[in-house]
């Protein structure tokens, strides 16, 4: 495998830097922003530092994206303009977007920079990608919930780059609604008083299966509740590599910094070693069990869907 075949290794980063950290232990791009603009970020970097953010990881070699992933109502537009020339003019090497409201901004405001289409549960196909693609995205961030099959699928039906999320928890459903609010007024509690951010021990439970738990928070951009268990693709990198996968996010949210850093230690240990020995390539059982040793052990580190036909 050559070097430009190797994935990289993404992550979300909260400040500038956490964003330095996690290039040392692994990542090769890291995703910042303003939580205006951009959905579930570990923490908000205003437009204005941006461009420190953007300068202090390129100086690390890594790759910097600006998220803009959130889904817009109209009077939440007016300062999308200026995030985007921020972005541009931090130089950002792309702005990942969901709504189509970004990538016309975008256009006017930030032209030479490179998007990545980012639609959360509903890229489910190349066709929609080759639809973004020809108005100027350059890669496809894949749906959660695509098999192996599906995944392979997708890049055969696509030119462009496309990101797959390797490991952590995954976002299961979202509403503009501050439904966690609701619900505490619902039971004549003051809400304000309630922490309703991530990692604050919030969860729905099922009364069919109580042992899963579901966290559930909310933020300026609405309600998300994320899985019951991690995804954890260390021992499927040959697979997705050989599939052609561009880029493998991990997900930090809901996770310390020193346990992100540790799955990217691991993770970048075993992409290493894929570059260096291609099809001699076998995983080291301690990469995963560095990650094993800090996982909660009331979630379980699963492979997701990838290898699963249909779940009911």
């Amino acid at each position: 495998m050559t070097a430009s075949a190797v994935p990289e290794l993404l992550i979300a980063a909260g400040s500038a830097s956490q964003a330095e950290r996690y290039v040392e232990a692994g990542a090769s791009a890291v995703i910042v922003g303003d939580s205006r603009f951009g959905m579930r970020l570990p923490g908000s970097i205003p437009a204005r530092e941006l461009a420190d953010a953007v300068s202090r990881i390129h100086a690390r070699g890594a790759k910097a994206y600006v998220s803009a992933n959130r889904l817009f109502r109209n009077g939440e537009l007016e300062g999308l303009p200026d995030y985007l020339k921020a972005a541009a003019e931090a130089g950002a090497d792309a702005i990942s977007f969901g709504d189509p409201a970004v990538l016309l901004n975008a256009r006017e405001f930030a032209p030479d920079v490179p998007l990545h289409w980012n639609p959360d549960m509903i890229a489910t196909n190349s066709a929609a990608a080759n639809y973004w693609g020809r108005r100027g995205a350059v890669r496809a961030v894949l749906a959660r919930e695509l098999n192996e099959e599906e995944i392979a699928g997708f890049r055969g039906g696509t030119s462009m780059d496309i990101q797959v999320q390797v490991h952590g928890a995954t976002n299961i459903y979202y509403s503009y609604r501050n439904l966690v609010q609701s619900y505490m007024e619902h039971l004549g509690k003051e809400a304000a008083l309630v922490d309703r951010g991530p990692d604050k021990g919030l969860y729905l439970i099922e009364t069919e299966r109580p042992d899963l738990r579901f966290p559930v928070y909310e933020d300026e951009s609405g309600t998300h509740v994320m899985s019951a268990d991690d995804i954890c693709l260390l021992e499927a990198l040959p697979d997705l590599v050989s599939m052609g996968v561009n880029s493998l996010y991990i997900e930090p949210l809901l996770k310390t910094e020193s346990y992100n850093m540790t799955v990217l230690g691991s993770y970048r240990a075993a992409l290493d070693r894929l570059a260096a020995d291609g099809d001699a390539y076998v995983m080291d059982p301690k990469w995963l069990e560095a990650i094993r040793q800090i996982q909660d052990p009331e979630r379980e580190l699963s492979f997701g869907f990838l290898y699963k036909v249909q779940v009911y």
